[in-house]
């Protein structure tokens, strides 16, 4: 008897599988067919991928070490050896703001990250179990919301510090609130479809069914807020930087920069325009991409509805 052979119903589920793989695949064209379908989102993502590309090779980009004081070459007009000039104590700006990208970026998206992953778990958490669980965390959101978050920031900065690992963490506390609102608004619209309720009554335990079910079909309107939540963050630590109780020096930042360069805004306007250019071409193209990801998880432009 030969055991090899292959019967219908294994036959069904390599079929099974070959069209799920081959959806999987037209939905991810069609994803990105319909994020890029503006032009202006191509600009803000080809922006993205510049200061990306920019921030990790960093060291191979810049040409002096960021920290490094020259005496004696105090603000100098942009030149060949240096590119943009020099800051107030003669460190070669370009080689900062370089570097400063790196700080930006990975601040940005690591708090934004683990700001995501936190406020989506407790607002899974507060939409499956609901009674006191969701009362308790919906009165902290709510209080947690009501105190501007420059304020909560700047306060938790003068307890732990301005590292840079400190400002990600300070970040992600102030942004996990949103995502919890929107996480929990999105999964109890889910909780009521009847593939969830079976799930609970053939005894899948809470974790499982949180993946598994309420997950995948209820991250869309986190996954856009969290894209778009990056230049708000950047533009956070940016700001703290500038107020002077951000991330340290000499650590390169583009708000320590500008707040450095309003001094001489008139006799050496470039020392602060330039980062400041920076700033608002990272955000800006942050938001654009943002908008083009929105675009792509919008049922009603992706012609379902």
């Amino acid at each position: 008897m030969n055991m090899n052979k292959i019967t219908p119903s294994s036959d069904a589920d390599v079929l099974k599988r070959a069209k799920r793989r081959e959806q999987k695949k037209r939905d991810i064209r069609r994803f990105f067919r319909v994020m890029f379908s503006r032009k202006i989102v191509v600009v803000g993502a080809a922006g993205t991928l510049f200061f990306v590309l920019v921030a990790i090779f960093a060291p191979l980009i810049a040409t002096h070490d960021p920290n490094y004081i020259q005496n004696g070459k105090n603000l100098l007009d942009p030149s060949a050896q240096f590119l943009f000039g020099t800051d107030m104590y003669g460190r070669d700006l370009f080689s900062r703001i370089v570097y400063g990208t790196r700080v930006s970026l990975l601040t940005g998206v690591l708090s934004t990250l683990l700001a995501t992953l936190i406020g989506t778990f407790l607002g899974m958490l507060a939409a499956y179990l609901g009674g006191v669980v969701d009362m308790v965390l919906m009165r902290i959101c709510e209080m947690m919301r009501a105190i501007p978050q420059l304020v909560i920031s700047m306060t938790l900065i003068a307890a732990f510090g301005g590292s840079m690992m400190s400002m990600v963490i300070i970040l992600c506390f102030g942004g996990i609130w949103n995502s919890l609102r929107m996480m929990r608004a999105s999964a109890l619209s889910v909780m009521s479809n009847d593939y969830v309720l079976a799930a609970k009554l053939s005894g899948e335990p809470m974790l499982k069914i949180l993946y598994k079910h309420i997950l995948p079909n209820s991250v869309s309107p986190i996954i856009v807020s969290a894209s778009q939540s990056v230049g708000f963050t950047i533009l956070m630590e940016s700001g703290l930087s500038f107020l002077g109780v951000g991330i340290k020096v000499p650590t390169a930042s583009w708000g320590s920069i500008i707040n450095e360069a309003r001094v001489y805004l008139i006799t050496n306007p470039l020392y602060a325009l330039i980062p400041c250019a920076c700033l608002a071409v990272l955000i800006i193209s942050l938001n654009l991409l943002g908008d083009g990801i929105r675009d792509a998880l919008d049922p009603t432009l992706r012609g379902e509805s």
